[in-house]
């Protein structure tokens, strides 16, 4: 039986990004919540078939690249795995995202590319897809945030979420409860 949260994201995946600023904002919240985002490499882990689906679009929208690694039919536990590389590739992004290539990109987070409205919520919509979950409104209300950029989670902090909580081993995590 699919969860709550699973369905949340297969509903936020149903809808098109019409703006390119708004691709951006997408990707950006998707790379500060996934699994790796660093100047050596981008990895993105999901167990979701829609976002595994919409991912290679929104990055070819956004950036104009592809993915260097794709998911492959033969992992266990359904997880599906997207992976950058290529240095020309990262270059690209962060170029893109306006980091400076000799700066630590957990600095800071690039709010001229979240001005409007529409790019914020493309922007926490990335997130959630990326590493966000939420339960059912039936039960009772959470939602959670986790990333391993502190300045990411202070921005969903910002946006209405709890103040992160963290120890120095794990993620960040905002909740909305």
């Amino acid at each position: 039986m699919q969860s709550f949260s699973y369905k949340a994201k297969a509903e936020l995946c149903r809808g098109t990004v019409q703006r390119l600023c708004c691709a951006r904002a997408e990707c950006y919240g998707a790379l500060l919540y996934c699994n790796t985002f660093t100047m050596q490499e981008v990895r993105i882990i999901t167990e979701n078939p829609e976002f595994a689906a919409r991912l290679p679009r929104l990055f070819q929208r956004a950036f104009n690249v592809k993915f260097d690694r794709l998911p492959s039919d033969d992992l266990p536990g359904g997880k599906l795995i997207f992976q950058i590389t290529e240095p020309e590739k990262l270059r690209r992004i962060l170029d893109t995202l306006g980091y400076d290539p000799r700066q630590s990109l957990v600095l800071h987070v690039n709010f001229a590319l979240l001005e409007d409205d529409c790019c914020r919520t493309a922007f926490l919509r990335g997130a959630f897809l990326a590493g966000g979950s939420v339960t059912d409104p039936e039960k009772r209300y959470h939602l959670e945030l986790s990333t391993s950029h502190i300045q990411a989670s202070c921005l969903a902090a910002s946006c209405g979420a709890a103040a992160p909580s963290s120890t120095s081993s794990s993620p960040s995590i905002s909740k909305i409860c």
